[in-house]
């Protein structure tokens, strides 16, 4: 079951090893939503998705980098965004497949190392998507591999 909590997500109060996913766009644009919050409180993210995106090794969706910003804080900056805006079809730049792809190596990297998973409602900001879609994702990737995970709702 999900752990759903009133709070900031970047300031997970468990203890442990934490992960805090959150959603990133193919094309290397950090600078509204969530990310802020996590720049508020952490450099190296924001400094590594960059330097990912000019290095375009495995800069994909569906792909993952793990930044260490604490020594029990990663934070899983998740490709699952193609583009920013709406494309000509009016579809929502989320991209669900590439969301679960990147939820299950959170799993994989979770299981080994010890980790709860932490994040806002991934997706259902500027992505567009939709929680009832993204759920989903949660239960059969993280959930289903047992791995404690809290979604945080901003008070």
């Amino acid at each position: 079951m999900i752990n759903y909590i009133v709070g900031d997500a970047t300031n997970p109060k468990v203890i442990g090893n934490k992960i805090i996913v959150h959603i990133c766009n193919d094309i290397g644009g950090w600078g509204k939503g969530f990310v802020m919050a996590i720049s508020k409180r952490w450099k190296e993210p924001e400094k590594k998705y960059r330097e990912w995106f000019k290095s375009q090794d495995n800069f994909l969706l569906g792909q993952i980098q793990f930044v260490k910003v604490e020594d029990d804080i990663w934070i899983a900056n998740l490709i699952g965004q193609h583009k920013i805006n709406k494309d000509e079809n009016g579809n929502a730049p989320i991209r669900y497949d590439a969301i679960k792809k990147g939820l299950e190596k959170v799993a994989q990297f979770a299981t080994e190392n010890n980790t709860s998973v932490h994040m806002p409602r991934i997706g259902c900001g500027l992505a567009g998507g939709t929680w009832d879609r993204i759920e989903p994702l949660i239960q059969e990737s993280l959930l289903n591999n047992e791995i404690e995970t809290y979604v945080y709702d901003f008070n």
